[in-house]
């Protein structure tokens, strides 16, 4: 049996809403800090994905970008995985985040979602088996992360099928 890994992570900071439209808005500085220490974090947790799915909003590409740069330069570097930009996880619930992961090949082991709020944080509580549900829904905060984990294929990826082992808001 093969173990499964999710990791979620909310964007970083992002720049205050302007005149420009919200899918253009950019990381703020504290934002490019904290996504590096989202990164610093996965690398000393050893938690490497193979794949990257992530919203192709500005400040989630961004988030991701800073946070791959300080994951590659960890104690333990990987190769840089593939990455797929999913407008779906712009605009998109829960809904879509399971079915992008049922499509993901049995053949990874572990996968990074990188995306928007309330989406984020509604994953990761309907992931959460009944027995290990405290009642308590945890909102994630800009920088957050939560990392799942199941014996089922991605194929099977539903609310309840996943444990979360771990979480953390990445601050610079």
């Amino acid at each position: 049996m093969t173990t499964r890994t999710l990791i979620l992570l909310r964007h970083s900071k992002a720049e205050t809403p302007g005149d420009f439209d919200d899918y253009d808005r950019a990381l703020a500085p504290r934002g490019v800090a904290d996504a590096e220490a989202a990164g610093v974090w996965l690398a000393d947790e050893r938690l490497h994905p193979d794949l990257v799915i992530c919203s192709p909003a500005k400040r989630t590409r961004q988030t991701w970008q800073n946070a791959a740069i300080a994951l590659s330069s960890g104690p333990d570097p990987r190769p840089a995985p593939e990455v797929h930009y999913e407008e779906s996880l712009y605009l998109g619930r829960g809904g879509e985040v399971f079915d992008l992961l049922r499509a993901v090949s049995d053949t990874i082991r572990t996968v990074l979602v990188i995306g928007h709020n309330p989406t984020m944080s509604e994953v990761s509580a309907l992931l959460v088996p009944d027995e290990q549900y405290t009642g308590t829904v945890v909102e994630m905060r800009t920088s957050g992360l939560a990392v799942h984990s199941g014996d089922q294929p991605w194929s099977q990826a539903e609310p309840g099928a996943m444990r979360l082992t771990r979480s953390h808001t990445a601050r610079g």
